[in-house]
């Protein structure tokens, strides 16, 4: 007990604190984000424990700025004997005449497939009353089906669910109603053999299929999984074109992306950043949600995206120049043009750099921790830069050891960092940076 309760205490300056998580346990994908008139509910897969053979719930947040939330008891724990009873897995939320309708994948262990349920809330949002299954699980070959993602669009509700066939690749199936209950099987809305687009592998099937509208166009945006490797990125594609994915993300750790079709703030989508540390680094805690993000097309396609606009709030006073600062574990530096290193130096050998060159961005974190379990290495994403745009070539969110980085034209690399040194930390910057100390 001694040991954990010392290594707890070292590591406190890692915890989040704007980013969403529950004060301990486990964390994964983001669900179901609704607003529902002034507040926001997100539920997300959740266990008390940082022990992934517990079965899982849906976590549950609100808020009424996107970027201060409260945890409330979880809103699903999975029925013993019931179609869930080995885990409430993901998917998404509705609304009903009023009340909140979830659709999600149940997960019975000796069961090939986790099926497609659906539960009402009663209560507002905070507990959902009993599962019924609304899609048969398949009958063909199928390696995966699940993750069911729910929209109303051209006087139907469509249900679109990922899966996977050894013969045919990844794909996402297309379902259609006209009362939330009965459903239509329509066919495959997108299929891709696996592959490598553009140095990413397109997956063995698709995991959390979303489907966005933007620009009149159809975008769906998926995570690629394979049996063997596991979650691998995050990609977007244009469902009404030959499919070519995209990366969605350009960092190490997001992955489960949640989206909101509509919210006061256009198209919105949530992620799941995982630990990027071994399992006998964590502590009673893992895993977190990203920053909200304002999502939009680029000239090529891809998603952009930009942070919500409330996070601004965030910032305790005016910005002052960042270069020489000295800051805790959470803050925000913008470079608002040019090229540059930004550099949070940890401690006499800890540090991460953020360099801006050209076209491209950087994040090497191969000096970040001396800690044996912190994963080591560099993220690029090329094409990060629109001078014409208005907004800073790079705006750096740094809280505990959650790194999110937005540059101006869309793109964002997320990543984590784990300093065995805690605060004071001091940055190096250029001289036209800005620097804002967080706290919500």
């Amino acid at each position: 007990m001694t040991q954990v309760h010392t290594h707890a205490r070292t590591a406190a300056h890692l915890r989040p604190k704007f980013h969403l998580r529950p004060p301990r346990g486990y964390l994964n994908d983001p669900n179901g984000p609704i607003e529902v008139g002034d507040d926001v509910h997100l539920y997300f897969q959740s266990r008390p424990t940082v022990d992934t053979h517990v079965p899982v719930e849906w976590g549950h947040a609100t808020s009424t700025d996107y970027v201060r939330w409260t945890v409330h008891r979880p809103a699903m724990a999975p029925e013993p004997g019931g179609p869930d009873t080995d885990g409430c897995w993901s998917g998404n939320t509705v609304l009903d005449d009023g009340r909140i309708r979830a659709f999600y994948s149940g997960r019975i262990d000796e069961r090939p497939y986790q099926s497609v349920l659906t539960a009402v809330s009663d209560d507002g949002g905070r507990s959902f009353g009993p599962a019924r299954q609304v899609i048969p699980d398949p009958v063909d070959d199928a390696i995966m089906f699940r993750d069911p993602f729910v929209w109303q669009e051209n006087g139907s509700w469509w249900l679109a669910v990922g899966a996977g066939y050894a013969g045919r690749g990844a794909s996402i199936l297309l379902y259609r109603s006209g009362d939330l209950r009965d459903w239509r099987y329509v066919g495959p809305l997108a299929e891709l053999p696996r592959g490598v687009v553009g140095g990413e592998d397109t997956g063995a099937a698709w995991e959390c299929p979303q489907l966005l509208t933007i620009d009149n166009r159809r975008i769906a945006v998926v995570a690629s999984w394979s049996p063997e490797g596991g979650p691998a990125a995050v990609l977007s594609f244009d469902v009404d074109l030959p499919v070519t994915p995209q990366r969605v993300d350009h960092g190490t750790n997001f992955y489960a992306a949640s989206a909101m079709r509509d919210s006061r703030f256009g198209p919105l989508l949530f992620g799941w950043l995982t630990e990027g540390r071994h399992r006998d680094g964590w502590d009673d805690w893992a895993g977190v949600i990203s920053l909200p993000r304002v999502v939009r097309l680029g000239a090529d396609s891809s998603l952009r995206s930009a942070p919500i606009p409330t996070v601004d709030t965030l910032r305790t006073g005016p910005g002052v120049p960042a270069d020489g600062c000295t800051t805790g574990g959470q803050c925000e530096i913008a470079v608002p043009d040019g090229s540059g290193r930004v550099i949070i130096h940890f401690g006499e050998h800890e540090r991460v750099v953020i360099e801006l060159d050209a076209d491209t961005l950087t994040i090497d974190r191969t000096e970040a921790s001396r800690s044996p379990y912190a994963d080591r290495d560099r993220m690029q994403v090329s094409d990060a830069f629109d001078p014409a745009s208005g907004r800073p070539a790079a705006r750096i969110f740094l809280d505990g050891s959650v790194l999110e980085v937005f540059t101006s034209s869309g793109r964002v690399l997320s990543t984590r960092v784990y300093p065995t040194t805690p605060p004071t930390w001091h940055v190096e910057a250029p001289p036209n940076a800005h620097f804002w100390t967080l706290d919500r």
